[in-house]
């Protein structure tokens, strides 16, 4: 019973790191390349658009729904790696 308790608090501290990374990521891109970092990328075009303004109207969306997918496969592997894959 011990073990699998262990096992458990290992699996969510694991759990909430990712969770931590990801949204850190996303924080950056959507405040920082968005709000922060928006002038000097306005210097770039993307499809005619300024990168800042893409960012901040697209962008973050866009790497929101990739986090998501990496998160998806990151939970897969955490899963198997503590035998949560199973039914």
């Amino acid at each position: 019973m011990i073990e699998k308790q262990k096992k458990a608090k290992a699996y969510w501290k694991e759990n909430v790191k990712y969770l931590f990374i990801l949204l850190a990521i996303w924080f950056l891109v959507s405040y920082g390349a968005g709000i922060l970092f928006k002038d000097a990328l306005n210097n770039i075009r993307l499809g005619g658009f300024r990168l800042g303004f893409w960012f901040a109207q697209q962008g973050s969306i866009y790497v929101f729904v990739v986090l998501i997918f990496v998160y998806v496969r990151l939970m897969n592997k955490l899963d198997k790696k503590y035998g949560y894959d199973k039914d």
